[in-house]
């Protein structure tokens, strides 16, 4: 179980963006994640370690109900964005989504333009009034995603063509392009070289500064990287939660402890 006082210690912890209080999902019958709470500060980036099956990426996907999607699946607990429950009935989950972006494990651009894959939420949602606001969205987005120098002059090529580095940037462009609170990156590079890992590396590291984001991570090397805080779960448990350099030198609890020594994952 996650322990208290890493709550209450937490840089921000006054300023928590998302705070979780005994949260259960079930898959029918199966308990697949059980009584986790934990606080994440505004603009830190919070990693999610654990061997596959643990949770993790469970856990991540009801902090923007992406789980209401799955037949059969059940959360119970308080999960509060901005202290807002956001499990509650009147809330809009549409525009919950807008502001809790997700990447998901395999790129995943629309089979449209590079332009048109950017500029699909903020047409949605209604944020641009003009073509030329829409212009701006769409540089601003591609801009902090750190692909515009890459594809300013083919905006009109499919998303699709780019590679797999690219996509991934291009679908974290998608992401940013409504002007998300929260970005939520269920294993973001497991699918990308290490040159394309580093990029999308050094771009968590920048949007850091302007979003709060949770990355779910098998890499315990990019998490010690990339995050300031780091939660590891086990068997549908969040065992501890701590800042990322104390877990990765001193973990409290001996399961934690087998895990990052490789005692086994």
């Amino acid at each position: 179980m996650a322990n208290p006082a890493a709550a209450v210690s937490a840089p921000d912890a006054g300023r928590a963006k998302i705070s979780a209080s005994g949260v259960d999902v079930f898959y029918g019958a199966k308990h697949a994640l059980k009584k986790v709470s934990v606080e994440i500060g505004e603009r830190q980036v919070v990693a999610f370690i654990g061997p596959s099956g643990c949770g993790k990426s469970t856990f991540l996907r009801c902090l923007n109900r992406m789980n209401d999607t799955i037949a059969g699946c059940r959360v119970t607990g308080d999960i509060r964005l901005d202290r807002g429950d956001i499990y509650a009935p009147e809330v809009d989950v549409v525009q919950l989504r807008a502001r809790v972006g997700m990447v998901f494990q395999k790129p995943n651009p629309f089979p449209k333009s590079i332009y048109d894959n950017v500029a699909y939420g903020p047409r949605i949602h209604g944020l641009a009034g003009s073509k030329a606001e829409l212009d701006a969205l769409v540089e601003g987005a591609l801009k902090g995603a750190a692909l515009w120098n890459e594809v300013s002059d083919r905006l009109d090529s499919p998303g699709t063509g780019l590679s797999g580095g690219q996509q991934q940037r291009l679908c974290i462009a998608r992401a940013i392009a409504v002007s998300p609170e929260v970005i939520l990156m269920d294993e973001p590079c497991s699918a990308l070289d290490p040159i394309a890992t580093a990029h999308v590396e050094e771009l968590i590291d920048g949007l850091r500064e302007r979003y709060t984001i949770v990355i779910v991570t098998h890499n315990m090397q990019q998490a010690a990287r990339v995050s300031q805080r780091t939660a590891f779960f086990h068997l549908g448990e969040l065992v501890e939660e701590d800042d990322t350099s104390a877990i990765f030198t001193n973990p409290r609890d001996e399961r934690t402890q087998g895990y990052i020594t490789g005692r086994y994952g």
